[in-house]
């Protein structure tokens, strides 16, 4: 017994002690992919997808339990712990180790490489990991350049495939110009605030009465940096671009989601610390950019033909929805709006790219207009976007619906009058093009003749490789029920994410 208390005690002991426990599991499990792909010589996949899968569970394990014994905010010199970032970890390794179990029937049967796409998703995980909890400039800006490049390699992996080449180089070349935007923010901040690097510190330290200009300045850098990261309107041009030209789909799906945590926090974290006594300004700004993103990513995703490129405008106009949480913080509910809502996104819009990775390993296509009968070929994958189209568009009773209903109260609340006006008249909007395809899988009809021998001909499946149907209809049922449940159970979701405030 006593070996036992003495063992639990050394447990939490090294939980408490070790705070960046989790980055280091991703880390040594990043060096064990390697390791065992190359002594392997790239055979033992299911290998690999153990090793990545178990390594981020454990990770998600610590996370919580960490979480749940540091109760108040400590700040050290280069990070800062607090409810916030525990809650931006979890959801960073939940977006990683769904995305990992998301892409291994879509690796086997394609025969992609999967050992360099758990690398990279592992890098990008930790490095996002890191800047949840950045209590510095230098390290706020190394966490997201090694973020933003693993994401950057990733989208350009399968290394064949002409137009992921393209995309990556877009993405390559956009991401070095907002990063250049981010460190000419960055640094008249260290300049004018005397040398300082902590957030808490550089803000205490701006001489607002002498150097306004110079703050302004860097402010209207760093917003353009953090905009593109952000996928705000008119620094959105990367997305669909990427979206549609990286050809596996499990990796646009890890960019879909992981964009959505890492980049709000990372805004968050930036603006809420640095600039508290110049958020009038920025507020108005922000709030601008977010407007024409919802306008915007609406509409023109009514006029795409390509499903990855109309979902890519909506994810643009997702983001409008969530910096609404982000201006609307206030000291008794912290960042909870938009702490719910990211996580019931999340949900939702994995289990979305699940249905399109099984539907482009079927058939070789993401066109809209091939989903056309879907119901008379594959009812149980039409049963999954029942549910899930409808949350994202905020339909009652699902989960979107209570996410946007907090969400928009709150901003309402905050006086955003314009934003949430404008952003209820987008939700009208974007359901339509999502029941717009509903109604497509069950009453459309495919014009082709052959369209059942083109469903198995162009399918991406190798002939000798075949895909686990009942695995695949498992994961569809429990993401759609997925998007039913967060909303059942939000009223606990909101009570955990309420104490965020820096």
């Amino acid at each position: 017994m006593n070996y036992t208390n003495f063992s639990l005690s050394d447990f939490f002991f090294l939980l408490r002690n070790l705070s960046i426990l989790p980055e280091r599991i991703l880390v040594v499990t990043l060096i064990t992919v390697i390791v065992t792909d190359l002594s392997n010589k790239g055979k033992n996949t299911d290998l690999l997808h153990r090793i990545s899968a178990t390594s981020m569970s454990i990770s998600v394990v610590v996370s919580l339990c960490q979480w749940g014994i540091h109760s108040a905010s400590v700040a050290s010199e280069n990070y800062r712990i607090s409810n916030f970032s525990y809650i931006f970890r979890f959801f960073l390794l939940t977006c990683s180790l769904l995305s990992v179990l998301l892409s291994i029937d879509y690796i086997r049967c394609s025969k992609t490489v999967l050992a360099e796409f758990s690398f990279f998703v592992l890098a990008a995980g930790s490095g996002g990991m890191v800047l949840c909890r950045a209590n510095d400039l230098v390290t706020l800006y190394v966490a997201l350049e090694f973020s933003s490049l693993s994401s950057c390699f990733l989208s350009g992996h399968t290394k064949k495939d002409i137009r992921s080449n393209e995309a990556t180089t877009k993405f390559l070349l956009m991401g070095g110009a907002s990063s250049s935007f981010l460190s000419y923010g960055f640094s008249p901040l260290y300049g004018i605030s005397g040398g300082q690097l902590q957030l808490d510190k550089t803000a205490d330290r701006l001489p607002l009465s002498q150097y306004l200009v110079v703050i302004c300045t860097s402010i209207a850098f760093t917003t353009a940096g953090t905009a593109f990261k952000l996928s705000l309107v008119p620094f959105h041009q990367w997305t669909p671009d990427v979206y549609e030209g990286v050809s596996p789909t499990p990796v646009v799906a890890f960019f879909s989601v992981t964009s959505k945590v890492a980049a709000p926090a990372l805004f968050t974290r930036l603006f809420g610390l640095v600039f508290p006594h110049l958020s009038n300004g920025w507020h108005i700004v922000v709030g601008l950019l977010a407007t024409s993103s919802m306008i915007l990513g609406n509409l023109i995703a009514v006029t795409q033909i390509s499903m990855k490129r109309m979902l890519a405008y909506p994810s643009i106009s997702q983001i409008g929805y969530i910096m609404i949480g982000v201006l609307a913080a206030d000291p008794e509910n912290g960042y909870a709006s938009m702490i719910t809502y990211t996580f019931i996104y999340i949900l939702m819009n994995l289990g979305t790219f699940a249905r399109i990775t099984s539907f482009g390993l079927r058939t070789g296509t993401d066109n809209i207009k091939d989903y056309a009968g879907l119901y008379m070929k594959d009812p149980v994958l039409t049963f999954s976007p029942v549910l899930r189209s409808p949350s994202l568009g905020g339909i009652p009773p699902l989960s979107g619906f209570f996410g946007k209903l907090y969400l928009f109260w709150h901003g309402w609340k905050a006086g955003s009058y314009p934003s949430v006006l404008v952003a209820l008249v987008t939700s009208v909007i974007s359901i339509y093009y999502y029941l717009k395809i509903i109604k497509l899988m069950f009453t459309g009809k495919n014009g082709r003749s052959d369209a059942s021998t083109t469903y198995i001909q162009n399918s991406l499946v190798s002939p000798s490789i075949s895909i686990s149907k009942s695995s695949i209809e498992i994961a569809m049922i429990i993401r759609a029920l997925a998007s039913i449940l967060p909303g059942i159970l939000i009223d606990p979701i909101i009570g955990i994410t309420r104490n965020t405030l820096f």
